[in-house]
């Protein structure tokens, strides 16, 4: 295991080997939080989160109800393209943002919202999930609120190969389901039309289970599925696999009973379950030891085994292989192979409390972990390195965004520490189409050497890094994503520009679309369009140039 004070001699190197471009502050004068960021296909990225903020700060929208989405969509700079709010009465807390195949966006929170603003459903039980597809521009096309009798907690929604989403999250809400024409529960395990009041089809198992919902790619339930035991059973990262099954990762402190079939080893554990494209096990399997053991992220790599990382704070060893946490709780990384058995197991110490909320895999095969760290107990360690390597720490302890790269043995190979004055709390870190890393999250504090500013009590603190080993990626001049395209496109510009026009033509020169833009990204509707090759030209107060695209019907 990996101690940030093994050997001191090297820590300089490792962390100036990533330079640190701008750091950013979004936010309004009241409490915004970030739960999700996403790179796009601009060069840019898009941040989700949920805000309590009316229009002050650089928000320009009024808050509605308690907290409302809110949505980023920033250039490579972190400038500002556009910004949207959606809330209703109620509490809407966004929490998972992806991108689509059109070049849209899924947004999936959880909602308490009655009908009324941008909420065109009313709650159903306490909670529900509340789904929203976009457009590339930010254009609403239609959301879905999914739930219960009860609460009903999102994870995260993201569009699968057939061009539908799943929905994935945690449910306590029970049968029996009630319809509003009178009529008998529906049957287990079959979809819901308008006339039901509810959305969850299957019994609860305990307190709180998976509940996994297959959407349409216009938004209509498919099938469903609760997974669970006899207490609390939490989905916290589920991914669409090679063979078009889904792999769920979970907390889990359930014994034997419901769907469990594998006994808990601690106070909780992670809880996998590996299942088919209609929702049904065909594996599962629990990891841990005596403490509590929480996963918050699972990815599928490319031998077709798993990684899966979250937190410890176990003192037994946490599998044969290894993996023994210091001291409080550390971050706890397991390499699975395709059936779940474990190929190793490695924990990394930072500070007293670790908290890995994000992880990547890297062209390379290395794993970029992003969280956050607390402690106390190395304040005078800490802050002997952080003025070593340049890191301003206002006050003793450690209170930061974690940077951490692993290679495929899960060995260090560097880390880096962002922080200010107060909490900052990394919520997903991610790899950028140049190359770079951003660092994204929620921070407290006011200015300090690595935070230049604060507008509320809590803002969006975004950290854009560049990792000196790495060759920036040159960009395209213009390019087209999707391509080819079955509704939309996007156009990409590689160059800035103040004003300009797109016009589409066909392949014999007849002009189909011609409008404005003033955005590097142009989405470009082709849906009312036969198959074929169609040409995009863009003149910009730059340059004129064109691109390619074929039109397909899947």
């Amino acid at each position: 295991m990996k101690k940030l004070y093994i050997p001191l001699l090297f820590l300089p190197f490792v962390i100036y080997s990533q330079d640190v471009f701008w750091e950013k502050s979004y936010g309004g004068k009241h409490a915004d939080y970030l739960f999700d960021a996403q790179p796009t296909a601009d060069y840019g990225f898009i941040l989700a989160g949920s805000s309590l903020s009316d229009k002050t700060g650089n928000k320009t929208d009024d808050n509605h109800g308690d907290v409302d989405y809110w949505l980023w969509k920033m250039d490579e700079k972190g400038d500002f393209e556009w910004q949207k709010s959606f809330g209703g009465t109620g509490f809407d807390l966004l929490q998972s943002v992806k991108s689509t195949r059109d070049g849209g966006f899924i947004l999936a929170g959880t909602s308490s919202s009655e009908n009324g603003f941008e909420k065109g459903e009313a709650c159903k039980g306490l909670t529900d999930f509340w789904v929203i597809k976009l457009t590339a521009a930010g254009t609403q096309q239609w959301q879905r609120t999914l739930g219960g009798n009860a609460q009903d907690e999102v994870l995260c929604a993201f569009q699968t190969k057939d061009g539908g989403y799943i929905v994935g999250g945690s449910s306590a809400s029970d049968l029996p389901l009630v319809s509003t024409t009178g009529t008998a529960p529906m049957e287990k395990g079959l979809a819901t039309t308008k006339s039901d009041l509810y959305s969850k089809s299957e019994k609860s198992r305990g307190n709180m289970d998976y509940w996994v919902v297959k959407l349409d790619k216009k938004g209509d339930i498919q099938w469903q599925k609760t997974y669970g035991g006899q207490y609390a059973d939490l989905l916290k990262g589920i991914e669409q696999t090679t063979d078009n099954g889904y792999i769920l990762a979970g907390y889990s402190n359930s014994p034997i009973s419901g769907d469990k079939t594998v006994n808990e080893k601690g106070q909780g554990d992670y809880w996998l379950i590996k299942i088919n494209d209609t929702g049904e096990i065909q594996w599962q399997n629990t990891y841990g030891a005596d403490g509590d053991d929480q996963p918050s992220v699972i990815h599928q790599t490319a031998d077709e085994g798993y990684i899966v990382g979250g937190n410890s704070n176990s003192r037994n060893p946490l599998t044969p292989l290894g993996g023994i946490v210091s001291n409080g709780t550390d971050y706890w990384v397991l390499k699975l192979d395709k059936h779940g058995e474990v190929l190793w197991s490695k924990t990394y110490d930072f500070g007293k409390t670790d908290f890995l909320t994000s992880l990547v895999i890297n062209d390379d095969k290395s794993y970029l972990i992003g969280g956050h760290a607390k402690t106390e107990s190395k304040a005078s360690l800490l802050t002997t390195v952080a003025s070593k390597v340049g890191i301003n720490k206002e006050k003793e302890g450690i209170n930061d965004y974690i940077a951490l790269k692993i290679d495929d043995k899960g060995e260090e190979l560097w880390n880096k520490i962002i922080g200010s004055g107060g909490e900052d709390i990394l919520r997903k870190l991610i790899e950028t189409r140049d190359g770079g890393y951003l660092m994204a999250g929620t921070s407290n504090s006011t200015s300090s050497k690595d935070k230049n500013s604060n507008i509320g009590a809590n803002d969006f603190w975004v950290v854009k890094l560049k990792d000196k080993t790495k060759a920036e990626k040159v960009k395209a001049s213009i390019e087209a994503m999707p391509n080819p395209a079955t509704t939309y496109t996007n156009v990409i510009i590689g160059h800035d520009f103040k004003k300009g026009t797109a016009t589409l033509v066909d392949i014999s020169g007849r002009t189909l679309q011609n409008f404005s833009i003033s955005n590097r990204t142009v989405p470009v509707d082709l849906s009312k369009y036969s198959e074929g090759i169609y040409i995009i030209n863009i003149k910009t107060d730059v340059k004129t140039e064109s691109v390619k695209v074929i039109k397909s019907i899947n």
